[in-house]
């Protein structure tokens, strides 16, 4: 365990790991409002717990990495995956050194009662995620080792219980999207508890004896007080039914109430007792009128603060010669939450930054340079932008889903990016100074004078921060330079690139090998922003196969003698517009004449392209292959072939011809292909995902339904591993599918996938799932051996 997350400390940055809870409450501390103290166990502990679970149940084994989808429907199914996965979490150990840590701390506020309050951050929030009160609760424990181990246990589990399993799914909602921190606060006895709701039409407060677990639990029913919000002025007041109470255990064994007994706030080692309230206390109002005054006003200070509506928790510590009103929750509904960014999208690229926004309102004219380290705001992004994009900070684009060209781009060029920002260029000015989250899908406006080191603020959520602190970008790329750790696969890992500019970075990585050479983007750089049939035109020919050999030289010579796969150029006029002779097809098309069909109609290309591949080969490099791209049918196909066997590239034995399995027709072909010479697929998952299920991979607003872990789309990938595997060729897959889903690495493991080739980005956790899956397999084959 790093370290612990104080309440007074905890920065921006450090939402996703301490949760929405624990930073709202955090925020309101560092303010100068009384707040219980506290501290955070981060969401990442929970994750390292999950991954040394070392269960021998595959369900458990891969918690962190899996998305757990099962049919909630089915009831019986629900409860037994539930209660195994809750089994696993409580009765494993937690490591000596997290209870030490989590202990020590705990024991300077010198209490022997705690509470462990779940929480949570999710990672990508939806619209039916409104609520969740109720759903995880808070642990109490006394303050010693044994009790603490077991109430963090109790409450990480939590988010297995059936209810939360069914609420999950119910919300869009998977495992890897749920980051659940503890937040964890000292218990004192308390004259009296409660909470103030607050809207526009007015306020109301609730009170009761004792702490607020009463009202939690449903136990009494509470005073209420009616307050008219402009003035403070208490309108109306109802006694309530208030006829026990919880207060802190000194030692002696207390009673509880089955309610208690059943809940999740179960006390640990008799934390917490109840005792019953006396008759005559049960005609009082819990609160005296001095503090009924205080909580008025600090609902009215906490006005500037979220706005007119909010929910706090409040609570009146009975201490040795004085008590004191302190805050122990503040919330506000989703509606007032989201003003805290100014835009949502979706994660597209991880990493965070400020910088200054660049709005560029219209995508079609694009402009010769960009200043340096901007955020990019555009609709959308076409890959002819590639050049210009190595110059930004960000990117934030209105338009396009996760395997968009903005996407893949920015992933593979390590730049924070959030895609499907609807209505950015409107929202956003040039000049503006943002912050843009890739992990979360969020911006946020700063405001205020970070540059000279003072404290900004995010505006409308007022919540402050120094820019400064947050200004570089979290590369999603590691140092691999000890390898020696990473267990061994058998499952070939590839990577994706195209930018010469990355080579260095990613040759030393543990990769067998580049899976997909995008030769389009690769060429952009040299172009000058002419189309190559503008250069043979002109007769520059021999100046562009020069140009182009060395491009892809550059990746031979590095990855040598590990394969580079090259898939020749897949032009499609309304991807690359600003291009001087883009080919005629409509702008309109989703598909236009891309692919090997467009080596039909104009060979020119293509025919540059194997001659820049044979000049590589006389050069003494035989590692480079050829993938062809979007093979509508096998008479395209034996067209390139004869064209590959004319530029004499089959003369070198190593040399292979494969083709992209992306065009669904393949699945019905691939026997034919393989006997046109087809020595290999590549699954391409994004065309294969938007032509099966007809989504225009491009339209964010479609996201949900361009889903390459549809069934459908499974099926045709495990079709086509059945069918190479029978016809005895490899099989890779390239597609972002395995890099955005680790938890289909599993499936493509036991189908018996060749290779997966994946951003370097992804690299390292596509490499640790692999292990995790082949790992299963052997074990699975072990028991049936034994058996």
């Amino acid at each position: 365990m790093d370290k612990l997350y104080w309440l007074d400390q905890i920065k921006l940055k450090d939402r996703a790991k301490v949760g929405d809870k624990a930073f709202y409450l955090s925020r309101i501390m560092q303010r100068g409002y009384p707040v219980v103290p506290g501290f955070v166990v981060s969401a990442e502990i929970l994750r390292q717990f999950l991954e040394n679970l070392n269960s021998s149940e595959s369900l458990v084994a891969d918690l962190p990495h899996s998305s757990l989808h099962l049919d909630v429907t089915n009831w019986r199914q629900l409860q037994q995956v539930a209660s195994r996965l809750r089994q696993e979490i409580l009765t494993a150990t937690v490591p000596q050194q997290w209870v030490s840590t989590i202990f020590q701390a705990a024991r300077e506020w010198q209490t022997g009662c705690l509470i462990l309050r779940p929480t949570l951050a999710v990672s990508t929030a939806t619209p039916s995620m409104k609520n969740i009160s109720g759903l995880l609760e808070s642990v109490f424990c006394q303050c010693e080792p044994e009790a603490i181990a077991r109430a963090l246990k109790r409450t990480w589990s939590q988010i297995f219980r059936a209810r939360s399993l069914l609420y999950w799914q119910h919300s869009g909602i998977n495992l890897q999207q749920i980051s659940l921190a503890v937040l964890v606060q000292p218990v004192e006895n308390a004259i009296a508890s409660g909470l103030l709701r607050a809207n526009s039409s007015g306020w109301e407060i609730e009170a009761t004896w004792g702490l607020g677990v009463a009202i939690a639990l449903g136990e009494v029913q509470p005073d209420v007080y009616y307050i008219q919000q402009a003035t403070g002025v208490v309108l109306e007041q109802q006694l309530g039914n208030k006829m026990l109470a919880y207060g802190v255990d000194d030692g002696v064994p207390g009673t509880f109430s089955q309610a208690v007994l059943k809940s999740g706030l179960t006390p640990d080692h008799t934390c917490l007792s109840t005792y019953p309230i006396k008759s005559a206390q049960q005609k009082q109002y819990a609160l005296q009128e001095e503090y009924l005054q205080q909580i008025i006003a600090l609902g009215t200070q906490l006005v500037s603060e979220l706005g007119k509506t909010f929910t706090f928790k409040w609570t009146i510590a009975q201490q040795t010669t004085s008590s004191k009103l302190y805050l122990t929750q503040v919330s506000s509904p989703q509606s007032v939450i989201s003003h805290r960014h100014l835009i949502r999208g979706l994660g597209a690229a991880g990493g965070r930054v400020v910088a200054t926004a660049l709005v560029i309102i219209n995508s079609q004219q694009k402009p010769e340079q960009l200043p340096k380290g901007v955020i990019l705001v555009v609709p959308a992004i076409a890959p002819d932008w590639l050049p210009l994009l190595q110059q930004v900070a960000g990117i934030i684009t209105e338009q396009g889903g996760l395997t968009s060209h903005a996407a893949i781009l920015a992933r593979e060029l390590s730049i924070a990016a959030v895609v499907n920002a609807t209505y950015a260029t409107s929202l956003i000015q040039t000049g503006e100074r943002l912050l843009l989250d890739g992990d979360r899908g969020e911006v946020y406006r700063i405001t205020g004078e970070g540059e000279s080191g003072r404290k900004g603020e995010i505006e409308r959520g007022k919540v402050a921060e120094n820019p400064l602190s947050v200004h570089l970008p979290i590369s999603p790329y590691r140092s691999f330079a000890h390898t020696s750790h990473l267990p061994m696969i058998t499952t070939q890992l590839l990577v994706n690139l195209s930018q010469s500019t990355l080579i260095e970075q990613v040759q030393s990585f543990p990769v067998d090998g580049v899976g997909l050479l995008r030769s389009e983007l690769m060429v952009l750089n040299i172009l000058s922003g002419q189309h190559p049939n503008s250069w043979i035109l002109s007769g520059r020919q021999a100046e562009l196969l020069e140009l182009w050999s060395e491009q892809i030289m550059q990746f031979a010579r590095a990855f040598t003698p590990r394969p580079v796969f090259y898939r020749s150029s897949d032009w499609r006029s309304q991807d690359f517009p600003s291009l001087s002779d883009s080919l005629q097809s409509s702008p309109q098309s989703m598909l236009g004449e891309r692919g090997t069909f467009s080596y039909l109609r104009n060979p020119a290309i293509f025919e540059l392209e194997l001659k820049a591949l044979a000049s590589v080969q006389q050069a003494g490099y035989n590692n480079v292959n050829l993938l062809l791209p979007f093979v509508r049918t096998v008479e395209e196909f034996v067209f390139c072939r004869r064209k590959v066997e004319q530029a004499l590239l089959t003369e070198v034995s190593q040399f292979q011809l494969w083709m992209m399995a992306e065009v669904p027709s393949v699945l019905f072909l691939l026997p034919e292909y393989v006997k046109a010479g087809a020595a290999g697929i590549s699954i391409g998952t994004n065309d294969l995902t938007q032509l099966l299920l007809g989504v225009d991979r491009e339209q964010g607003q479609l996201a949900k339904v361009f889903n390459e872990r549809h069934p459908a789309v499974m099926r045709a990938i495990a079709q086509l591993i059945h069918m190479a595997k029978s016809a005895g060729i490899p099989c890779s897959i390239c597609g972002q599918a395995p890099a955005l889903y680790p938890e289909i690495i599993d499936k493509l493991v036991e189908w018996g996938i060749t290779s997966i080739s994946v951003e370097p980005e992804a690299v390292e956790r596509t490499y640790q799932a692999i292990a995790r899956a082949e790992q299963r397999l052997i074990l699975a084959a072990a028991r049936r051996k034994l058996d």
